[in-house]
């Protein structure tokens, strides 16, 4: 299996990606020359590790006949100072709405973290990832 992806100059620091025939806006900071007409691409790998293992927890707690009436995943990341700047620390935060039950929503967050989410395999070599599970009834 393999994954394509690539990106299009615009101007300034704004380029289009394009990833499986969707289109993706991308630009840099304007601390570094660009002008918010798209998503900062260090920004794009955590929305990538959110929904690699927001993809995963939906799909075992279905399994398992646990629907949320709602379900999102937070997450944050720390930059190193030296460069190249990499994550050093990412949180996740897993907020579930209805009745999920705390361990079956442990369960199928570490079965994600430990086993599924590729993106959290990759990441975890070079970040320490934390996650933080929040239910509301």
């Amino acid at each position: 299996m393999t994954d394509k992806s690539g990106v299009t100059y615009q101007s300034g620091m704004h380029f289009m990606g394009e990833l499986e025939g969707v289109q993706i806006p991308l630009d840099a900071k304007a601390a570094v020359g660009g002008q918010g007409l798209g998503a900062a691409p260090k920004g794009l790998v955590l929305t990538a590790l959110a929904g690699c293992t927001a993809m995963d927890v939906i799909s075992i707690l279905k399994k398992m006949r646990v629907e949320p009436l709602s379900f999102a995943v937070d997450v944050e990341g720390d930059l190193t100072e030296e460069h190249p700047r990499v994550y050093s620390e990412i949180r996740l935060h897993y907020r579930f709405k209805g009745d999920v039950p705390l361990e079956k929503a442990q369960k199928v967050v570490d079965l994600s973290q430990e086993r599924y989410c590729g993106v959290s395999a990759m990441l975890g070599k070079t970040a320490k990832i934390v996650s933080k599970i929040e239910i509301e009834a």
